[in-house]
């Protein structure tokens, strides 16, 4: 039998008429009802791929208030997010369980210039929840955005609430076995390169420091905020070189920040790993990039990134799950210290 050409979109009437069924039906079999007899999901079926039907999902959202998307929200500037390989890991981990899910994913890196923007377009109903995978005690933001839809956030909030839910690595945990991993091997001079003041993440790994460093008996030799980027580390190891007294050893709370360490130790004529021994922090490519190669703290930035989305795709379904889950690190031994 020859068929008709269809013209423009076929209609969920068109394909009700094709089938011979009501509205009904072929909107039950659309979404997945087993309240429909063997030969009409087969007539609807039939009739779906003759005419090539396309279920009108936004509409179909309209209908059950759901938008089947989620927003991964980002509160940095671009460079930092690019340059980062932390975001990346966590991307990777967030995307892998997303993909496997009916949701899509709405990427927006939301700096303090483009944060009313972004606020705006996630409270006007675009999203049914959202990811944000870095935050500073200044991204107020933040907090009115999980008032209005739900968030999981990557590492503790600045100021955690009841209903919160994150996803974080043990960051005093890390910080502790990296300043005992140097203290252990018999340094008594450490310095640290910190995270920045404004984020949890880099007050933990901080405290971790100061705690083993108490505990020992010991003062910090310096101890100088960087902001995990490159340039940061390297202005901070400046700082502390400006003083005429090299450490016997330093922890640098990322890795990006010790690459921008290693730089300005060789400004001023000092080998790392030999004049001075290094750990830095996370396990990125940049670790094993360096020469000689990083001692750092191994952070599961793509285990991660699954955990947090999972959490939320648990939320969305009104599934039970904890409010937060703390990820343990390692020590990843190397040439550096």
């Amino acid at each position: 039998m020859s068929l008709t050409p269809v013209r423009g979109a076929a209609t969920i009437e068109e394909v009700a008429a094709r089938a011979g069924v009501s509205r009904s039906t072929v909107s039950r079999v659309v979404n997945g009802s087993t309240a429909v007899s063997p030969s009409a999901l087969e007539s609807v079926r039939r009739a779906i791929e003759e005419l090539q039907y396309v279920p009108n999902r936004a509409a179909r959202s309209l209908a059950s208030r759901q938008t089947r998307a989620i927003a991964l929200v980002i509160p940095e500037d671009t460079d930092r997010f690019f340059g980062d390989p932390f975001f990346g890991s966590i991307v990777a981990g967030i995307s892998q369980v997303i993909g496997e899910s009916d949701y899509v994913m709405n990427m927006l890196i939301a700096t303090d210039d483009a944060s009313a923007k972004a606020l705006g377009y996630l409270r006007g109903g675009s999203v049914d929840g959202a990811i944000v995978a870095s935050h500073h005690t200044s991204d107020t933001f933040v907090d009115r955005l999980a008032d209005t839809v739900p968030v999981i956030f990557g590492g503790r909030p600045a100021r955690v609430r009841p209903a919160d839910h994150y996803v974080d690595v043990d960051n005093v945990q890390g910080g502790r076995d990296a300043t005992r991993y140097l203290v252990d091997r018999g340094h008594r001079r450490i310095a640290t390169v910190a995270g920045p003041s404004d984020m949890p993440a880099g007050i933990d790994r901080l405290q971790g420091f100061r705690d083993v460093l108490a505990e020992a008996g010991l003062e910090p030799v310096a101890v100088e905020d960087g902001d995990f980027t490159e340039a940061g580390g390297a202005d901070a190891m400046r700082r502390i070189l400006a003083s005429g007294d090299l450490p016997e050893a330093l922890f640098v709370a990322s890795d990006l920040m010790a690459r921008g360490a290693y730089t300005a130790l060789r400004e001023q004529g000092h080998e790392p790993g030999r004049d001075i021994a290094i750990i830095g922090f996370d396990d990125s490519a940049v670790a094993t990039s360096l020469v000689p190669a990083l001692t750092t703290v191994r952070q599961p930035s793509r285990d991660q990134g699954r955990q947090m989305a999972t959490m939320l795709l648990d939320v969305l379904a009104g599934r039970a799950t904890a409010n937060t889950a703390i990820l343990p690190t390692e020590i990843i031994e190397r040439g550096s210290a």
